[in-house]
């Protein structure tokens, strides 16, 4: 609910147009300069007021949109970039007119820092599914939004009964750039990523007088990998320390989920994936169609890292009976059919899997949620022409996040709002140079180093972008000591790679997040 009345409007609209369209004040010569003439560019900040009730409890919150200035980054002295950013704070009391907002003492109030992946994603996702005092609406249970136009609705499900929350656009997506005498490259990058959001995080508590609350970070897809590197560059170069990490749809372990010749890693790590998806679909023989979701998955599971893994392993040293015998069984698990399975070496993979299941029926399954069907032009072709789950929420949370910023949070660019943008090429260096990305090291490390830190992982069955099996494995390969190991949470739902946008699972997600954060309380 917004209080139109109460609404509290801080713009600077000058400087609003100057910093968001990258205009010359980006451009002083700080090499001239000494440190204490440096010159901090107001940032431009829109601040409103209002409520939303979660479990019963009605939450009255400060809601802010604007922008942050790095500078001094890597030991530069001139601003780098403006960042974008929605924050929200919950308020001891309801907003009065003449009287300053009171906030629960931050000591005891967490914070949440949010963002997605991409690399190339603005906050978007997480923000108006699941986290956000406002989502969108879809029609019916898989998510699918219909035509527009799409309101939004309050989120009852929303985490701000437990945190506050911070909604990240990194530099280049969003409403956040580049200054105008900057690199973008400079940001686009593993390395540089994960340093700009860690300079914004120092910056941002600082700001806000946020360092002696508890803190958390949460990302989904690329954006795990971003937190991941994430804490242990906290902790290890601003000593920030992290309470808690949240991973929804992870992806560390490059290697995982690259189908690369030499690289058989992910065949037997998609598996259980493709055969959640033939199975939804009904595309399998009895017993497997008929049996269980878990039930089957166990079955698929321990033949993709026992029988399967083994004759990956042999290579064409397989011979013809045991060859025909996995291609049965990837058949029955998957629903292709066994010539197909030897035709591709017995290596089925993404993107050919989306086109192949359905083929015979003139359709297409979706890499994010592999539940939607789509339809190409050319039903003989190798692969999908695009993917219909991306497709069929695109527009929603895209015409929800440009009304939102205007009609709710009062705040107004002409700048384009960045769903999701080309950041590429995208900066290995110095992190993988000619080997996969692995952050679950970093991970690790971070892990060992605050021993109490959390971290809740999140998996959807029905995702073909970073599937479950393949985080499970990450996991199992950190070699973590038992007891660190324990302060790792593993769930799984019956949805996609936006598990969120599922409404029995949203509540299901909402639920078990609320747990993973009492348990700060309770411990």
């Amino acid at each position: 609910m917004t209080t139109p009345s109460l609404i509290q409007t801080v713009k600077l609209a000058l400087i609003t147009i100057s910093l968001l369209l990258q205009a010359h004040a980006f451009a002083q010569d700080a090499g001239q300069k000494a440190d204490s003439d440096f010159v901090v560019y107001p940032d431009a900040t829109s601040v409103t007021y209002h409520s939303v009730t979660i479990n019963g409890q009605q939450i009255h919150y400060q809601a802010t949109a604007g922008t942050l200035t790095l500078a001094q980054l890597r030991g530069k002295h001139e601003p780098t970039a403006q960042v974008f950013y929605m924050a929200y704070r919950m308020l001891e009391n309801p907003p009065a007119e003449g009287v300053e907002p009171a906030f629960p003492d931050p000591a005891n109030r967490p914070i949440t820092f949010s963002f997605n992946g991409g690399p190339g994603s603005s906050s978007v996702w997480l923000h108006l599914g699941i986290y956000g005092p406002k989502r969108v609406n879809p029609i019916d249970e898989f998510g699918n939004p219909g035509p527009p136009p799409y309101a939004l609705v309050e989120n009852e499900y929303s985490l701000l009964d437990k945190s506050d929350f911070v909604f990240i656009d990194p530099v280049a997506t969003g409403y956040s750039r580049a200054a105008e005498d900057g690199n973008p490259k400079d940001f686009h990058g593993v390395r540089e990523d994960i340093n700009s959001v860690a300079e914004f995080i120092r910056i941002y508590l600082g700001k806000t007088n946020r360092w002696g609350s508890p803190k958390y970070i949460t990302g989904e897809s690329y954006g795990t990998t971003r937190a991941a590197g994430l804490v242990d560059e906290l902790q290890d170069t601003h000593g920030i320390a992290i309470n808690g990490t949240i991973l929804i749809s992870s992806i560390m372990n490059f290697a995982t989920a690259r189908f690369d010749v030499g690289n058989d890693l992910p065949y037997p790590l998609y598996l259980p994936s493709f055969a959640a998806t033939a199975k939804f679909h009904e595309a399998l023989e009895e017993p497997y169609q008929s049996m269980p979701l878990q039930e089957f998955l166990a079955e698929v599971e321990e033949f993709a890292m026992g029988e399967y893994w083994l004759a990956l392993a042999a290579g064409d040293q397989l011979d013809d009976n045991a060859r025909n015998h996995i291609a049965s069984k990837l058949s029955d698990y998957t629903g292709v059919s066994e010539q197909y399975a030897l035709q591709t070496q017995l290596r089925i993979n993404m993107p050919r899997f989306p086109k192949q299941l359905l083929r015979d029926e003139g359709k297409t399954v979706g890499r994010l949620d592999s539940r939607f069907t789509g339809y190409d032009r050319d039903d003989a072709a190798d692969s999908y022409e695009f993917d219909p789950s991306y497709t069929a929420i695109q527009s929603i949370y895209t015409e929800s996040m440009n009304q939102y910023l205007r009609q709710d949070l009062n705040y107004n660019s002409d700048l384009r709002y960045e769903i999701l943008t080309s950041v590429w090429p995208w900066s290995y260096r110095g992190v993988a140079d000619n080997q996969y990305l692995n952050v679950a090291e970093n991970l690790r490390s971070a892990m060992h180093k605050m021993p109490y830190m959390k971290v809740f992982i999140a998996n959807g069955y029905y995702d073909l972008a970073t599937p479950y099996f393949a985080t499970q494995y990450t996991i199992d390969h950190m070699f973590l000591r038992p007891s660190i190991k324990n302060n790792i949470e593993m769930h799984y739902y019956e949805a996609g790679h936006m598990m969120y946008a599922h409404l029995g699972m949203l509540q299901k997600l909402k639920a078990d997040l609320d747990a993973f954060y009492d348990k700060r309380v309770s411990e």
